[in-house]
């Protein structure tokens, strides 16, 4: 029979296998170890929790173990896997103790063969086993006869095992009294079997006094087989409230199920943002493997530079010098480039108050030409005015060139000109501070700072800019933190 491999926490301090005997079934005592609610079936890929009771006819010792076996085994070497039993608190007590051992899926039986419970002491010996049950899947007839007649066939079977088992012991026990007679016949014989006899006798003793804890045991299990009738009346009602519960696990379940889809929905939510993770993480373990290899060449640029250390130390402190007054000096540009944003926010309301000065300005003037228009028309329709009069009204149209058609000029045209050359100077008022160059107004903010960026050259490790113009003082700045 094949055997598993034990799991690191089933094992005791030694590697050991457990002890095993090859005696046959016929001299093993099966009722010193009652196993307890014991399945016809498990389910397959899930614990399986063994409860027995060790009796007052059992001493527990520490190599003991509780092995499954596949029905039809002849010796306890056949077991096909097994855990060590744990000691009661109690080990010398006289009443009955309750155990229980949990087997690992992963150790169990993947045919749907029938094996039981076996409780082995530290001599290799039989001291209990269970009733026969298998490991498949589960049904819903299975479940009615687990509850109900499933106990009561396990009871059946317990008490037909345990009468068998008290003949087979009387008639062992008559055996044993009818050898040791003939052992005493023997030993009037010859005196070299004495030894011998003493032993046989003290055997004896002992199968009498196991003759009485049988008997005593006997009485024991009738007592249960009543408490097992009382258990079973139970067990009835207990159909019922399971019945209505079922009904409401039903209810459950496809509340669950539901669950369980929306549970899908943000799992593969999670799996689209730990992929976007992923190839996040692999550009950032690119970016590091490069700055790796540029870490690398300028370590070995420090080696290949040892000889000229003294003479980089003095030039480091002029560097920080330097690069406190180009920090300094990027400070005031950036405030500098700040004040003008501020600036340029003030020439924007400042224009967008002279259009609307502009706009008025253009309804007067409009006003004005309508006046202007009726009176040159009023005007030469009077004939009776004087020839400087006429005079008058043929120059009126030549006075004013740059100010429309009224005939005094138009009082609002300089307000005009200055509205529109303080607009012209709004217009090209943002310009980058690095290069000078001029852009629109209506160029956008990400746009013009990217353009100033592209001027500045930013430190991997402190974020600190520099001036592209300023490469030497970059490169010596990074030389100082690889000094570091």
């Amino acid at each position: 029979m094949q055997k598993t491999a034990r799991p690191a926490s089933m094992m005791d301090e030694t590697s050991d296998e457990p002890p095993t005997s090859a005696v046959l079934l016929d001299n093993c005592h099966f009722s010193q170890v009652i196993f307890n609610n014991v399945e016809k079936f498990y389910v397959p890929g899930g614990d399986v929790i063994c409860y027995y009771t060790l009796t007052h006819n059992i001493v527990p010792r520490g190599k003991d173990w509780v092995g499954i076996f596949r029905v039809g085994w002849k010796t306890t070497r056949e077991y096909y896997t097994f855990m060590w039993a744990p000691l009661p608190s109690d080990v010398h007590g006289d009443t009955a103790v309750q155990q229980q051992i949990q087997f690992k899926a992963y150790y169990l039986p993947k045919d749907d063969e029938y094996y039981q419970f076996c409780y082995i002491d530290q001599d290799g010996m039989v001291r209990g086993a269970s009733v026969p049950f298998q490991f498949r899947a589960e049904t819903e007839d299975d479940i009615l006869v687990v509850t109900t007649q499933g106990e009561v066939e396990e009871i059946e079977l317990q008490n037909k095992n345990l009468l068998k088992e008290n003949e087979e012991l009387q008639a062992t026990c008559a055996s044993l009294q009818k050898q040791n007679t003939e052992l005493q016949e023997e030993l009037k014989k010859t005196q070299k079997l004495q030894n011998g006899l003493e032993s046989l006798r003290s055997s004896t003793e002992k199968l009498e006094l196991e003759l009485n804890s049988l008997k005593k045991e006997n009485k024991h299990l009738k007592e249960l087989d009543e408490c097992r009738e009382a258990e079973l009346h139970q067990f009835k009602e207990q159909i019922q409230n399971v019945t209505s519960e079922k009904v409401n696990l039903e209810t459950r379940l496809k509340t669950a199920l539901d669950h369980m889809d929306q549970l899908q929905s943000q799992v593969l939510n999670y799996e689209k943002d730990m992929d976007n993770l992923v190839r996040m993480d692999h550009d950032k373990t690119e970016q590091l493997e490069s700055l790796k290899e540029e870490n690398r060449q300028l370590r070995m640029t420090v080696t290949q530079q040892k000889e000229q250390k003294k003479e980089l130390e003095h030039r480091l402190e002029n560097l920080k010098g330097t690069e406190a007054n180009l920090s300094l000096r990027l400070q005031n540009e950036q405030q500098q480039n700040r004040d003008l944003m501020k600036e340029l926010e003030e020439q924007r309301r400042l224009f967008q108050m002279l259009q609307a000065k502009k706009n008025e300005s253009d309804e007067e003037k409009q006003k004005l030409r309508e006046e202007n228009d009726t009176l040159l028309r009023h005007l030469s329709q009077t004939r009776d005015v004087s020839s400087f009069s006429a005079a008058s009204q043929a120059q009126a149209p030549v006075s004013a060139p740059e100010g429309g058609c009224l005939v005094f000029g138009n009082p609002y045209y300089a307000a005009e000109a200055n509205l529109e050359s303080k607009a012209a100077r709004t217009d090209s008022i943002r310009k980058c501070p690095m290069c000078d160059d001029i852009f629109p107004e209506d160029i956008e903010a990400s746009d013009y700072e990217a353009h100033v960026h592209s001027h500045l050259l930013e430190c991997p490790l402190c974020n600190e800019t520099f001036e592209k113009s300023n490469q030497q003082v970059f490169d010596d700045h990074i030389f100082c933190h690889d000094l570091e």
